[in-house]
């Protein structure tokens, strides 16, 4: 009986190694696959990720307030406007002219102006405003506005608008009241929205001023793309 038993044993020892050892095959091969399964459907480097979310939520790039003083300009600038001496102002000067009591027309005509380059950024809304000194009314003249005029404008569809030598302007009206005031330009009859300005492209532009009224002045321009796109600036001078 022992013998028998011996027997079974021995031949029962060749099949036993050989079922480990294909299980252990077997294992390795799973291993192997999903090793490689893995290696395929790895997720993406975290830098990846990072670099991804960084693209599509660029922060908005910001554009440099735009101001320009009287005392900038030269006298080749000016058509039919002087430059007058004025210790409020930065550098001591503005510009304005004469209120003889007579009216001025509006762009397309063109009566006493001064242009100017300023440099802009595109896409970027951009509030206008003028530091005028509101003179004396004398007969048709309340000494109180200028209009505005920009190459190279755009409204929000992209369409080109207040264009030099076009009818296509802004208007900074001023209070009756005697004296300086920051004033901003506006489209007539529209909303503070319709009136922000946008520029096609980003680089230089002409900027033209256009005396509304005889015997108004102003000694600063700016565009502000921020700091003052809503509100006045509360100080009688804009430091650059």
């Amino acid at each position: 009986m022992k013998k028998d038993m011996s027997l079974t044993i021995k031949h029962q020892m060749p099949i036993v190694v050989a079922i480990a050892v294909g299980v252990f095959a077997f294992i390795g091969l799973v291993a192997i696959i999903v090793s490689a399964w893995a290696g395929e459907l790895k997720p993406a480097p975290v830098n990846n990720t990072v670099t991804v979310e960084t693209q599509d939520k660029k922060p908005a790039v910001s554009a440099p307030e735009v101001i320009v003083y009287a005392s900038d300009l030269s006298e080749s600038a000016l058509y039919e406007l002087d430059f007058w001496n004025d210790t409020a102002s930065p550098g001591g000067k503005m510009i304005g002219l004469p209120n003889t009591g007579d009216e001025l027309d509006p762009p397309p005509e063109n009566d006493p102006n001064v242009k100017f380059k300023v440099r802009v950024q595109s896409g970027v809304p951009y509030r206008c405003w003028i530091h005028m000194k509101v003179g004396a009314p004398k007969g048709k003249s309340q000494a109180n506005v200028i209009w505005a005029q920009f190459s190279d404008a755009v409204d929000k569809t992209n369409k080109q608008v207040l264009k030099p030598g076009t009818e296509s302007y802004l208007t900074a009206q001023g209070p009756e009241q005697l004296g300086w005031a920051w004033v901003k330009c506006n489209l007539a009859e529209s909303n503070a929205s319709a009136s922000l300005i946008y520029f096609r492209t980003s680089g230089e532009v002409t900027v033209r001023l256009q005396a509304g009224m005889e015997g108004v002045g102003f000694d600063q321009f700016l565009l502000s793309p921020a700091q003052f796109l809503e509100n006045a600036p509360s100080e009688a001078v804009v430091k650059k």
